[in-house]
């Protein structure tokens, strides 16, 4: 899918105020130290291309050329293609029941294309394909420099200059790998045996171990101060005429010990093309940017980059054609474009906003509704998202959307027919495709495998229910991550948005799950009357029961919240008196401080987000001032020990409860690096040279020891860990919620401006 720009900008409208608890958010133009200025960026976008499905051969991409014409121009295996600027279809340039390989091309200073193919030199000039006398076939490269145009192959080098070929004694290599001119009339050649400096006067070769990483060349390029930049097998090696001057290996950013191709781009980036994706460094600077996985490239293995005149660059793979291209945007252009995709492809009924599976993997044109565990969790987080939307534009739209999303999160809790419990999610009774989890029976010996693997597990047999009207079907087994969620989106629904009647509807709400709660010991009671496997607040499972040890500080400290907010809407004097009994009795508050000294083997990554969820109540609800200084403490640690995941939810969170401006360009940058396609392509950093396989931070998942760009691994959803060595999932298109969340946030803030 084609990426459309919205281009108008929404106006900026802050709220004084939203209530009087808020006042750690609400901060004055006065106030605001540093923001950003909301300016253009380069947005970068994948458009991929098949040469032809009919010609396998013509897939297998050696060499790309864009001519002056903006027409791009390949070399497969099959032949030579070519597509002119605003089509998306590949001509056969020279025709041939039986085409055969082509390898390279290159534009002269007039305009023709050259041609190097197995049976000789072509030239095409306008729309006249003629073949060339002269030049010994197959020819390997063809070049065009100041003095004329070059033809390499494995029988001799040839130089055409006044209208006919003459042969070059420069060496006697054969394998023709890559070609360059010195601008001074001679020319550097890349060979399986060394680099060759190769002039009228003499011939150098280099092929010691002090001169090249290794001698097996293919690919090189000069940047823009003029040093010669090899790429070969082992990495790059930067010269300066006769000396080494620098090295790009594997330690320092190449994804893949086998380089194919330098290519330096117009703005001067070097790019680097491996069989394991693209490196791009700035010449001088330590820091890199990768390309890889069907995000960016239709294959991995990429054989040659060419650039046109927007800056767009033109990927040759072993698989077909990559256009990485540019697009010069604002974060309110680029939150405007995920606006768009996120109404118009990630809403299900009632109002349901989540991720959409595609029925072909990859192809957003085969995008089909799903259900979701976590439906309700992300519908609340698209709830908050257009609270804050609504508080910075005061736009009827964002409101009432937030209205349904509220309304699908209320509905949850009516569905079920069971007082205060909330169910996962809904279909329609007559949802016509298979949902996850569905109804099944445990064998005696089935149900003993499940306890042995996990003691506190609960086989549910039945998960979906009819809803009692008879137009739903629900999902039970409600969990912990559930209710945080919902509470987080309830709580910005309620200060930032609702008037006074929806104020009361939300208290009341509220009020109903709480007192389910509190009646139930602090456990979250299903159908069958017990436990919900993971709805468990209790003292007597998080304190008594030694299998609940992992979850026993981010659950009390949800609880707490929980309980701190239900008493802030309702006045309901039985929430506060839980509230300091699970403090005072139970010790809650001492359970949440070990958070920051869980256990190695406990340490999950979406329990960040769970504490994030929790803040929002404790840091400005509450009163007592040993308490909130308490709550302060916690809310510092948690973000001394995430914030270098650098989230801009995580940061902005933070912020708007302490008034900062923490880790801002940390969260611009992720806002604009972050990739348009919400496919949640498979990415296996795994594979990448420049990284190490680990288990940190996170002990049980397999992880890679840096932290990339969001553009380099999958698409995010906070509940994942961006640090996963391979993650990903074709068939799913994610809701972009998870960027525009943080927006909103940023705005509401004027850390964005």
């Amino acid at each position: 899918m084609k990426p459309t720009f919205l281009l108008s900008l929404l106006p900026l409208l802050l709220l004084a105020s939203a209530c009087k608890q808020q006042k750690a958010a609400d901060r004055s133009t006065a106030d605001v130290k540093k923001s950003h200025a909301d300016t253009l960026f380069v947005q970068e976008y994948h458009e991929g291309f098949i040469v032809s499905k009919e010609m396998t051969g013509a897939n297998d991409v050696r060499a790309i050329h864009v001519d002056r014409d903006k027409a791009v121009w390949i070399a497969t295996r099959q032949g030579v293609f070519s597509k002119q600027p605003k089509s998306d279809e590949w001509q056969q340039k020279i025709p041939d029941r039986n085409p055969g390989p082509a390898y390279d091309l290159d534009s002269d200073a007039s305009g023709r294309v050259w041609i190097a193919a197995w049976d000789g030199v072509y030239v095409v000039d306008g729309k006249e394909l003629s073949k060339m006398p002269g030049p010994t076939p197959p020819i390997a490269r063809v070049h065009a420099t100041e003095q004329g145009v070059v033809a390499l192959g494995p029988h001799g080098i040839w130089l055409f200059q006044e209208n006919q070929w003459k042969e070059k004694d420069y060496t006697k290599a054969r394998s023709m790998r890559a070609v360059a001119s010195d601008k001074q009339g001679g020319l550097w050649i890349g060979t399986d045996v060394g680099l060759y400096h190769c002039t009228a006067q003499e011939t150098k070769v280099f092929q010691a171990n002090e001169d090249l990483i290794s001698a097996y060349v293919r690919g090189m390029d000069f940047d823009e101060l003029g040093n010669l930049w090899v790429g070969g097998l082992g990495g790059v090696t930067i010269r300066n005429g006769n000396r080494v001057i620098g090295k790009k290996e594997p330690a320092n950013g190449i994804t893949n010990a086998n380089v194919n191709v330098v290519k330096r781009a117009p703005d001067g980036t070097m790019w680097v093309g491996t069989d394991y994706g693209i490196t791009r460094f700035q010449p001088g600077k330590e820091e890199y940017s990768v390309r890889l996985s069907r995000r960016w490239l239709v294959a991995d293995e990429v054989r040659d980059i060419d650039f046109d005149g927007n800056g767009n660059a033109w990927v040759a793979t072993s698989a077909g054609v990559s256009a990485i291209r540019r697009q010069a945007m604002t974060l309110s252009q680029k939150a405007a474009y995920f606006y768009d995709q996120l109404i118009n492809r990630h809403v299900r009924e009632p109002w349901i906003v989540g991720r959409f599976k595609l029925e072909v993997p990859g192809d957003t044109s085969t995008l089909v509704a799903d259900d979701d565990d976590n439906d309700g969790e992300y519908t609340a987080m698209y709830l908050a998202m257009e609270s804050f939307r609504y508080a910075v534009t005061g736009s009827e739209e964002a409101r009432e959307r937030a209205k349904k999303a509220f309304d699908f999160l209320h509905l949850l809790r009516e569905v079920t027919g069971m007082d205060g419990f909330f169910a996962r999610t809904v279909v329609p009774a007559d949802w016509d495709k298979p949902v996850h989890d569905g109804n099944r029976t445990y064998s005696p010996q089935e149900y003993a495998e499940e306890i042995i693997r996990n003691p506190r597990q609960k086989p549910v047999e039945i998960r979906w229910h009819r809803s009692r009207d008879g137009r739903w079907l629900w999902k039970g087994d409600t969990s912990s991550d559930e209710l945080s969620g919902h509470f987080f989106g309830y709580y910005w629904y309620y200060f930032l948005v609702a008037d006074e009647e929806e104020k009361a509807r939300i208290a009341s709400h509220v009020e109903k799950i709480m007192d389910h709660l509190v009646r139930n010991d602090f456990y979250l009671i299903g159908v069958d009357g017990k436990p919900t496997k993971w709805g468990v607040w209790s003292p007597q499972s998080l304190n008594e029961d030694p299998e609940w040890a992992p979850e026993q500080p981010l659950n009390s400290l949800e609880i707490l919240s929980f309980l701190k907010f239900a008493h802030a809407i309702t006045g309901k004097k039985s929430f506060q008196d839980a509230y300091l009994r699970l403090i005072n009795e139970h010790d809650y508050l001492e359970n949440a401080k070990k958070l920051f000294t869980t256990n190695p083997a406990w340490e999950t990554y979406f329990d960040t987000y769970l504490a994030l969820y929790t803040y929002p109540p404790l840091l400005q609800l509450e009163e007592d001032p040993e308490l909130a200084a308490a709550y302060r403490q916690h809310l510092d640690q948690w973000f001394l020990k995430f914030k270098e995941t650098k989230s801009p939810l995580l940061n902005f969170t933070y912020n708007l409860l302490t008034g900062g401006t923490e880790e801002l360009a940390a969260s611009i940058f992720f806002l604009q690096d972050a990739p348009l396609s919400l496919v949640d392509w498979e990415i296996d950093n795994g594979r990448r040279e420049d990284l190490q396989l680990v288990r940190s931070p996170i002990l049980e998942e397999v992880q890679v020891n840096q932290l990339r760009p969001p553009s380099e691994y999958r698409t995010m959803r906070w509940d994942r860990n961006p640090y996963f060595a391979l993650a990903g999932n074709p068939s799913q298109e994610r809701e972009p919620v998870y960027w525009l969340l943080p927006y909103w946030m940023g705005r509401y803030q004027q850390l964005i401006r």
